[in-house]
């Protein structure tokens, strides 16, 4: 089983960074393709960024192309999501959450999830 901690969310003006952190408790982290997904009120839950095992595979959606950065330490059991450029359209909850095998950007393909962390942009 693997359980997941996000952190480092919080109210940042627009055009600001932010950087998300997700903890996870397994000895074989490396084992895991990792994703960040967010949610909105009212919206459904949106892919964010994926990234396999090593870091050699990212994925972005094309709203957060060039303003965010997935990448992860396998040595520390974290991954992270530097969040540059921020918009008000980027307030959401966001979720980590992880695979075994290969990086993916579908919500469904998703065992583990972490509990979310709030990101908030004032316009």
């Amino acid at each position: 089983q693997v359980q997941l901690v996000e952190s480092g969310g919080g109210l940042v003006q627009a055009g600001g960074p932010l950087r998300l952190s997700c903890a996870a408790s397994t000895r074989t982290f490396s084992n895991y393709a990792v994703a960040w997904f967010r949610q909105a009120p009212g919206k459904e839950r949106e892919s964010v960024a994926a990234i396999n095992w090593n870091g050699g595979i990212v994925l972005y959606a094309d709203s957060v192309k060039g303003r965010f950065t997935i990448s992860r330490d396998n040595a520390k059991n974290t991954v992270y999501l530097q969040m540059n450029s921020l918009k008000f359209e980027d307030t959401a909850v966001y979720y980590c959450a992880a695979k075994s095998a290969g990086a993916s950007m579908a919500v469904y393909r998703y065992n583990y999830w972490g509990q979310g962390t709030q990101v908030t942009v004032s316009s």
